[in-house]
C-alpha cells in the first residue's frame, strides 16, 4: 500500500489532534449534594475518607471507603459519597436481598464491584464530560454471590437462565428513582458488563434509566 505525503500529513494531524483534546470536560457538571444524613458506619464496614481534590474536576467530599455492607462483602473497597452508601444500602435490602430470596431461596453474600471513584471521563472516552465516577458518586456491579456460592455476571447471566433474567432486570428496574441514572446491558456497548448507579444531579425530566 502506498501512501502519499498529503495522506500521511492528515494521518498525524488527526492523531495529534486527538491528543491534544482534553481529557475530559466539566462543563454542566454540578456538583453533588455533600449533606449527610446518616453515617455509613451504622450499616457498613467502612472508614471516612480525607476530602480532596485533584485540580482538574474530580474531587470528592464527604466520602467513606466501604468493605462491606448490611453483611455483603465487596470484592474490593468502594469509595463512594456518604449519599451514594446510604441509597446503595437501602437497594441492596429492599430490592437486591428481596429479589434474591425470592427468586432463589438465597440471599446475596458478595458484590462483585467493578468500579466506584476513578477520576475519568465517561465510558473512558476521551473529551467526553467528567464521570460521575470522577465525584465517588457511581458504583458499577458486575456480578453477584449467593449465599450458596451461585455465581450470577451481569454479562455472562443478562441473558441466561429464566431467574437470573428475571432478577437481573428487576433489580436494575427497581433501582431507577432511588438512583438517578441507571444504565446496564442493552444501553450501549460500555455497560454490557455491568450495572451503573449514580446520583447524577437530576435533570429536569427525573432520572435516567435505560
Amino acid at each position: 500500500m502506498r501512501f502519499t505525503f498529503a495522506a500521511i500529513a492528515i494521518l498525524l494531524s488527526a492523531c495529534s489532534t486527538n491528543l491534544d483534546r482534553p481529557y475530559f470536560n466539566t462543563s454542566g457538571i454540578v456538583a453533588p449534594d455533600t449533606a449527610c444524613s446518616v453515617d455509613p458506619r451504622e450499616f457498613a464496614k467502612a472508614e471516612p475518607i480525607a476530602d480532596f481534590s485533584e485540580g482538574n474536576g474530580c474531587e470528592v467530599h464527604n466520602a467513606f471507603r466501604v468493605y462491606a455492607m448490611s453483611g455483603v462483602a465487596f470484592s474490593q473497597p468502594a469509595i463512594i459519597r456518604c449519599p451514594v452508601a446510604d441509597t446503595f444500602n437501602n437497594w441492596l435490602n429492599n430490592t437486591v436481598q428481596k429479589r434474591a430470596q425470592s427468586i432463589y431461596g438465597q440471599k446475596i453474600s458478595a458484590l462483585d464491584i467493578a468500579d466506584t471513584y476513578s477520576c475519568r471521563p465517561r465510558n473512558n472516552v476521551r473529551g467526553s464530560k467528567l464521570s460521575e465516577h470522577g465525584l465517588a458518586n457511581a458504583v458499577d456491579i458486575a456480578g453477584f454471590t449467593l449465599a450458596n456460592g451461585k455465581q450470577i455476571s451481569v454479562l455472562n447471566d443478562w441473558n441466561g437462565s429464566a431467574a437470573d433474567q428475571s432478577f437481573l432486570r428487576a433489580i436494575r428496574q427497581e433501582a431507577c428513582g432511588p438512583f438517578h441514572t441507571v444504565l446496564g446491558p442493552g444501553s450501549d456497548a460500555y455497560h454490557n458488563n455491568h450495572i451503573h448507579l449514580d446520583l447524577q444531579h437530576e435533570r429536569s425530566g427525573g432520572p435516567y434509566c435505560h
